[in-house]
């Protein structure tokens, strides 16, 4: 079977069986090259800058999937930000020719690539990251009509998802978690995990910043907002702690 021009991919790195990126599902996982944001939790620090080349050549990753027909049931693509790159839509469509299964991790800065792919696509990992107005203070810009606009997207096509919040001492979304959810909840979300920030892996700046967390405190707000999460209604709820 022919690879087409998603060889324009530029891709990170490559995980071949991985039983954590879409829930319940055995998948292959793709990292690709770059995002926009600049998140201070971010733990993939050292493949957010667009210009540094892919490592993994598209051809491989097809190949892996031929090998694995019928063992693994589909690919996650992730980043960086999966969506920043146009060539995803044609290995996509690789994917989805060889039968299977396609997943996507999203931040949400690109709504009308998203729009454009959704039909293609069997499962969003979906971050919102705050209320739209606290976006500048996570990711440095103020674009979070974007990433609720991907909400939106999500929702309206009726796609399988999860949409994630992850939260640290002091950050946005832990302050304002309560209404958070109750957006979140006013849109029709129905699967949601929370998710505990982790300094490990982060970028200088924040691994400095969570030298100053008091840890024993957090550790009663985490569990404050997992509780809120688990009695907010929602059909399926996750809580990934650190």
């Amino acid at each position: 079977m022919s690879v087409s021009v998603a060889t324009d991919l530029s891709i990170a790195g490559h995980v071949p069986l991985s039983t954590v990126d879409w829930p319940g599902k055995l998948v292959s996982t793709v990292f690709l090259q770059g995002c926009p944001w600049a998140c201070g939790y971010c733990q993939n620090t050292e493949i957010l800058d667009p210009k540094t080349p892919g490592v993994v050549h598209w051809g491989d990753v097809v190949k892996h999937l031929d090998n694995r027909r019928g063992l693994l049931d589909g690919v996650v693509f992730t980043g960086g930000e999966a969506l920043r790159q146009e060539a995803l839509g044609h290995a996509i469509d690789d994917v989805k020719a060889r039968g299977f299964l396609v997943g996507v991790h999203t931040a949400g800065p690109y709504p009308s690539r998203l729009e454009r792919f959704i039909d293609r696509i069997d499962w969003v990992g979906l971050d919102i990251k705050a209320l739209v107005g606290d976006y500048r203070s996570v990711v440095g810009y103020d674009q979070g009509a974007r990433s609720w606009k991907c909400l939106d997207i999500v929702l309206e096509s009726g796609v399988d998802y999860e949409i994630r919040t992850t939260v640290h001492p002091g950050s946005p979304a832990a302050v304002q978690f309560p209404e958070l959810l109750s957006r979140l909840k006013e849109k029709g979300v129905t699967s949601f995990a929370l998710q505990e920030a982790r300094a490990i892996g982060t970028s200088e700046t924040f691994q400095r910043e969570a030298q100053a967390w008091d840890l024993k405190e957090w550790s009663k707000e985490f569990a404050g907002l997992a509780e809120l999460a688990t009695t907010a209604g929602f059909n399926s709820v996750e809580i990934r702690a650190a």
